[in-house]
């Protein structure tokens, strides 16, 4: 029996996870795969019930898995928590990644046809958008050491080669596998740290000389992102410039109810490797409950969780069809709809749904595509 833990967490995180759930059971079953999807508390839901954001019981369940399946968590609710430590987003996320090593997160970026719109860019700027950022998960300001005083404060940035060298190594074999392009963003000209991102870089790329690499300052690549987007294929970088940057490359596909992740580190499983999977968008507490939220990008990340963690190629590739599939049929949540949509109208411009009409639609969807 295969076991994926699923925590849903805060805010919209258990909408969105609960209406994707029923597609990834439905492509594991196409898939032959006999999976089980225990739940868990974590994050503020998990401090309320505990006075902890990762309780024992979560992170035995997650011991015990081969995938997390993660929705979000976190809230203006928790903000005054006196322990940072225990607030949800440092809490639970951090210490997971830090806990099976999840030091590559993948996040890709693309615009689907009948979409273009929805950017701030014109659509010239956006045919052929289709990129990969591999940022680095487990280093940096967010894991380096911290101090804050009445009057000062600091956030040390600290990486050594190793860390660095494993993240490149992850970028390049995803690049040979998509365009053989490859484009390190960092800050050179200021950070020591970047110094030896670069160096680093330039080590390794001399392992895959099918790899064309260059470099860019992260100024510079925030403003090619929305000049040229579509010039660049794989993009690797340090943890908080690729935090910054991949919101900003959701801006310009149109949503960030569209922008999955997976968290993949130095454990296996059986069918392929551990990780942590879940939409880059936050748990948005605004709009929690009332069937706003966008679970598309959880649904791509289920999508993810059937490549990288259960080995399955086909049933990854036949969700995201799915999606993509659901999109041209003009169904939009609401972060999508066009206005007439938005007053309650059908249009071509889109159909509104809910947050479980959504996942509906693509379940209904992915039924008709064969891949087992």
């Amino acid at each position: 029996m295969i076991r994926i833990a699923v925590l849903g967490g805060d805010g919209i995180g258990p909408e969105v996870v609960a209406a994707s759930l029923p597609a990834l059971r439905r492509a594991c079953e196409k898939s032959g795969l006999d999976v089980e999807f225990p739940e868990a508390l974590v994050g503020g839901a998990a401090f309320d019930a505990t006075g902890h954001p990762l309780p024992p019981a979560t992170l035995k369940l997650c011991d015990a898995s081969q995938a997390i399946f993660f929705g979000a968590v976190g809230g203006p609710k928790y903000d005054k928590i006196p322990d940072p430590n225990l607030r949800p987003e440092r809490g639970s996320l951090l210490p997971l990644r830090k806990r099976y090593e999840l030091f590559a997160n993948l996040r890709p970026a693309r615009v689907y046809p009948g979409l273009e719109g929805q950017s701030h860019l014109k659509p010239e700027y956006l045919k052929g958008l289709d990129l990969l950022v591999i940022r680095e998960l487990t280093g940096g300001a967010y894991f380096g050491r911290k101090e804050l005083k009445a009057d000062r404060a600091f956030d040390a940035i600290e990486y050594k080669a190793s860390e660095i060298e494993r993240l490149m190594h992850f970028a390049f074999r995803a690049a040979m596998g998509r365009g053989r392009r490859l484009t390190l963003v960092h800050k050179a000209n200021v950070l020591l740290t970047s110094v030896l991102w670069k160096k680093v870089a330039e080590k390794v790329s001399r392992k895959y000389p099918r790899v064309k690499m260059d470099d860019c300052y992260v100024d510079a690549f925030a403003m090619y992102l929305v000049r040229r987007p579509a010039s660049f294929d794989v993009v690797a970088t340090e943890n908080m410039m690729g935090d910054i940057l991949t919101d900003e490359a959701a801006e310009v596909t149109g949503s960030i109810g569209l922008l999955p992740s997976a968290s993949l580190g130095t454990r296996g499983n059986r069918l392929g490797s551990f990780g942590l999977y879940e939409p880059c968008h936050g748990s948005a507490p605004d709009i929690a409950g009332k069937g706003l939220a966008n679970p598309l990008a959880t649904l791509l990340s289920a999508a993810l969780l059937l490549r990288y963690s259960l080995g399955r190629e086909k049933a990854a590739r036949a969700l995201e069809d799915a999606v993509a599939r659901t999109l041209a049929d003009g169904f939009r949540t609401r972060d999508l709809a066009s206005p007439a949509a938005k007053g309650g109208k059908g249009t071509r411009a889109g159909r509104l749904v809910s947050t479980r009409q959504m996942g509906e639609a693509v379940l209904e969807r992915l039924e008709k595509i064969r891949f087992s």
